[in-house]
């Protein structure tokens, strides 16, 4: 398995856990990336909403996310601003890793709650990891939504993950929500760096104040960009595995059927829902990257 860390330590907790908690960011440089924020938004058009494309208008997002917005310009300028002030920090930490989704996240008060999920998948984490660096820029606690994760969940759910693909925990998610998630309250200008593979939830802000943070999602930089889509309209099994870049997830809605993409594979997918008792038995079983024996290959 490609290092995701330069730091055996840090690698190694990371490989265990998960995800991993480090000082990140200075109290000037968060007051900076507060400024680029609300100077930015002004340029916001508003997110695209799933009910506008898949004709279900009760489903909405009640989060700030400039990953789903209408102006692909103000997505750029969001991308550009925050690696700016990250690359230099993530350059020391990650082992030559590159950014290909930056995102400011906002809730307002009462809403915002992120549901359940894992991230999508970006690379073939067969062969390495994708990372998010989470950074908020107000202090981050359980009152106005902070980070929740299920720890030791990464590469043992949902190995190809896209907007269309069905999930297996689906059915179970306030089984999770309820019984098997940790908060990691985060001060202002430290990250938590995730696998993009691990279970993770946020409630809504139930607080008076804002609550805004960033997210940089990263993968080697050696390695190509891929999406996993299934078209419901053709398919509930068939998996077509798209060669992507920067710009596909700048132009990107995930609502919509990707046009003009290069397909490298085709994959047939086994969607089986999983119980509660299902979900933590597999947190205590090997990782889909992890190699296996001689002899498990011998009689698989």
């Amino acid at each position: 398995m490609r290092a995701v860390f330069k730091d055996k330590n840090l690698e190694k907790e990371f490989q265990s856990e998960g995800y991993i908690r480090l000082p990140f960011l200075g109290a000037e440089q968060v007051k900076q990336l507060q400024e680029t924020y609300f100077t930015l938004v002004k340029e916001s058009m508003g997110n695209n909403m799933p009910g506008e494309f898949l004709g279900n208008p009760d489903y909405a997002i009640t989060y700030d996310f400039t990953f789903i917005d209408k102006n692909i310009d103000y997505k750029r300028k969001t991308f550009t601003e925050i690696d700016k002030i990250f690359k230099p920090i993530y350059d020391q930490i990650l082992d030559n890793y590159k950014p290909i989704i930056g995102n400011f996240i906002r809730k307002k008060q009462g809403n915002g709650e992120v549901p359940l999920h894992q991230n999508w998948s970006f690379i073939d984490e067969k062969k390495a990891t994708s990372v998010s660096i989470w950074v908020p820029l107000v202090d981050s606690n359980v009152e106005n939504g902070t980070l929740q994760v299920t720890p030791k969940s990464h590469k043992r759910f949902g190995q190809f993950r896209g907007p269309m693909v069905p999930w297996e925990l689906e059915g179970i998610k306030n089984d999770i929500i309820k019984n098997h998630l940790v908060s990691l309250d985060t001060k202002a200008g430290n990250c938590v760096i995730l696998d993009d593979s691990i279970v993770h939830y946020s409630a809504p802000n139930t607080t008076q104040g804002l609550r805004l943070t960033i997210q940089l999602i990263l993968h080697p930089s050696e390695m190509q960009s891929i999406h996993y889509h299934l078209n419901p309209n053709k398919s509930n099994s068939k998996i077509e595995v798209l060669a992507v870049d920067h710009d596909f997830y700048m132009n990107f809605n995930p609502w919509k059927l990707p046009e003009n993409e290069t397909s490298i594979n085709q994959l047939d997918h086994a969607f089986k829902p999983l119980s509660e008792p299902e979900f933590v038995a597999q947190l205590g079983k090997k990782r889909y990257d992890e190699k296996r024996s001689l002899l498990q290959r011998l009689f698989q």
